[in-house]
C-alpha cells in the first residue's frame, strides 16, 4: 500500500530534515556537515565561479566559505535562513578576495548614463543560452563583471552594491550598463553565435 503525501506535507518533511541537519551541524556533527556541504556546494561554487572567473580560485573559495560557515553556524538563530546566510558568506568572501587582489578597478568609468538602463537589455541577455552568457561574462572587465553578478544573479540593488564595493550608486549603475552592453555586443559576434552549436 503506497502512502501519498500532499505538497504541503512534503515541504514540512523537507523542512524538518533540513532543520535537523543544521542543528546537528551546530553540534559539530561531521556527518551532518558533509551532508549540508553536498546540498549547497554546487550553488555556492557557481557563485564563486561567476565572481572570481577562475575554476581553481572558485574551488579554493568554496572550501573557505564552508569552513567559515561551519565555524559560525552556531550563531545562526533562524534556521530557515541558512541558504541566504551561506550565500551572503560566499559573496562577501569573494568580494574581499577581489579587493585584496585589487582586481576591481580603482577608477570606475561613470561615462555611461545610468538612466539608460532598460529591462529590454536584461531580457535580451537572459533570453540567450546560459553557457553563452557565462562565456561572454568571462570576457568583460572584473569591475563590470562583479557589479553585473551582484545585481543580476545575486539580487543586490545598486545601493547595496555601492556599500559593498565602496563605490557610488551611479558608478554601480554605470558599470552594470557597461557590462550589459559589452555582453550584448559579444553575444552578437560570430564566435558566440556558433558557441555551443559545434
Amino acid at each position: 500500500m503506497s502512502i501519498e503525501y500532499s505538497v504541503k506535507e512534503v515541504k514540512n518533511i523537507q523542512y524538518d530534515i533540513h532543520r535537523e541537519l543544521i542543528l546537528r551541524c551546530q553540534a559539530d556533527d561531521r556527518v551532518a556537515q558533509n551532508e549540508l556541504y553536498k546540498r549547497y556546494a554546487g550553488a555556492m561554487y557557481n557563485i564563486c565561479r561567476r565572481m572570481l572567473n577562475d575554476d581553481d580560485d572558485a574551488k579554493d573559495m568554496l572550501q573557505e566559505v564552508f569552513v567559515e560557515a561551519f565555524l559560525k553556524i552556531g550563531s545562526l538563530k533562524e534556521l530557515t535562513t541558512f541558504s541566504a546566510w551561506i550565500k551572503r558568506i560566499a559573496v562577501n568572501k569573494c568580494i574581499n578576495a577581489i579587493k585584496k587582489k585589487r582586481i576591481f578597478a580603482i577608477s570606475i568609468d561613470e561615462s555611461i548614463d545610468p538612466t539608460e538602463e532598460t529591462e529590454s537589455i536584461d531580457k535580451d541577455i537572459i533570453g540567450n543560452d546560459a553557457k553563452k552568457v557565462m562565456k561572454a561574462l568571462e570576457q568583460i572587465s572584473d569591475g563590470c563583471r562583479t557589479v553585473f553578478n551582484l545585481y543580476l544573479f545575486e539580487g543586490y540593488d545598486h545601493k547595496e552594491i555601492s556599500q559593498i564595493m565602496g563605490i557610488s550608486e551611479s558608478a554601480s549603475k554605470s558599470q552594470y550598463s557597461k557590462a550589459k552592453q559589452k555582453i550584448r555586443d559579444l553575444l552578437k559576434t560570430k564566435k558566440f553565435h556558433s558557441y555551443g552549436n559545434e
